[in-house]
């Protein structure tokens, strides 16, 4: 990297709970942990699609579970705060459609033989890679500039639903572009250049008032004053105008938001999204173990940035490939990082749903599905918990 790059700008979004795509991610996830709350085994890949005053679920599902789906639709939606046509959706009152069928009897047989392969058998339910990404500029392990535009989004439903700027409405979207210093291949923040919050209110609100709480309850609540200095541009609600928001601002589909839903934007993505299945599902299963493995490997220090990619065949419990890139980063070769790797992870799919409990729902699924899978402090986010790697040096 030349003189020149060593300082970069780098920008991530996120969206709230109330952006019509994430409202159909919380659908359909809300649908899987009501599977697994009562059959552990279900088999879930459920979507969610909404528009105006409009919700219907679809996809394939295999359980012994008895779902009352368009309640869930309704009590989700309600949650969110879509209480009335108004705010974008009428959570009582809206069309809902349901249209299930069971999980393929080809798919079936290939990825867990009709529920008689023990666990360490089970194939993936896809073929597909994954990633896993970490980095030390944040507690968390992930990136700033992820970080922040997912605390915006999740502190304009924290006023919201406080009624501390009763304007709000459900919909929103953040934006958050942070300057860097390149020190060999590790990314160190120095300064927030550029913040855009866009966010849905009620029609009789000023653009003044929208500013000024904006920047005292939201943007000075999450952002450390460190990073913020005169030159810090703001674009809040740029448009000049957001009431009409929500599924009936514009459609909403599930699995829209993958690089919100992982690390803004850095690292790779692999393509898959996440809600709505089951830990069969490597695209989020083998995507959590990714994590898992590269954020011990940072954590371990050893490395200050690591990508872990992990790839499948459907049918076949081993993954075909494991990599592992430092970016330069390691304080051991690369190839030693894999090797640790390799021996402190199981990436065969029935034993990460059994290390990292997967198959259990509750709410749990559903937590995930706004405001990032990943960097959250939460008990069911097990595949959030380090596991230490110790490298010992051939003599």
């Amino acid at each position: 990297m030349t003189k020149e790059m060593d300082t970069f700008l780098f920008t991530s979004e996120s969206v709230n709970e109330g952006h019509p795509d994430k409202l159909c991610d919380q659908i359909s996830d809300a649908v899987l942990d009501a599977c697994l709350a009562q059959d552990p085994d279900s088999k879930v890949a459920c979507e969610t699609c909404a528009t105006t005053n409009f919700v219907m679920v679809f996809g394939e599902i295999t359980t012994k579970a008895e779902v009352d789906y368009e309640k869930i639709v309704r009590d989700t939606c309600r949650s969110v705060g879509f209480v009335s046509e108004e705010v974008g959706l009428d959570a009582d009152n809206c069309k809902v459609l349901v249209k299930i069928v069971q999980q393929s009897p080809d798919i079936a047989q290939g990825v867990h033989g009709h529920f008689t392969r023990r666990p360490e058998d089970i194939g993936a339910g896809d073929q597909g890679h994954m990633f896993g990404y970490a980095t030390d500029e944040t507690p968390e392990l992930l990136p700033l500039s992820h970080v922040l535009a997912t605390k915006l989004g999740a502190r304009l439903a924290q006023v919201r639903k406080t009624g501390t700027c009763p304007w709000l409405r459900p919909d929103g979207k953040t934006q958050v572009t942070v300057e860097y210093h390149n020190e060999g291949g590790a990314m160190v923040p120095i300064r927030v250049h550029t913040v855009v919050i866009s966010t849905q209110h009620d029609e009789t609100v000023s653009n003044d008032v929208i500013t000024s709480d904006l920047m005292h309850h939201v943007i000075r609540h999450v952002i450390p004053s460190k990073y913020l200095d005169k030159d810090t541009v703001f674009h809040l609600n740029p448009s000049g105008r957001f009431v009409i928001g929500g599924p009936q601002g514009d459609a909403g589909l599930t699995g829209r938001k993958i690089v919100v839903d992982t690390y803004g934007g850095w690292g790779a993505h692999g393509g898959g999204a996440f809600s709505g299945k089951d830990p069969t599902k490597v695209d989020r299963s083998g995507a959590y173990v990714a994590r898992q493995a590269a954020k011990s490997v940072v954590a371990s220090d050893l490395a200050r940035r690591c990508l872990v990619q992990v790839s499948y065949a459907i049918g076949v419990p081993d993954p075909l490939s494991v990599f592992v890139d430092s970016y330069g980063t390691g304080t051991i070769p690369d190839k030693e990082i894999l090797k640790l790797v390799k021996e402190n992870f199981d990436f065969r799919p029935g034993m990460i749903a059994i290390n990292l409990d997967l198959k259990r729902g509750g709410n749990r699924y559903v937590k995930t599905a706004a405001y990032g899978h990943f960097g959250r402090d939460d008990p069911d986010f097990t595949w959030e918990v380090v596991k230490p790697l110790v490298y010992e040096s051939q003599p």
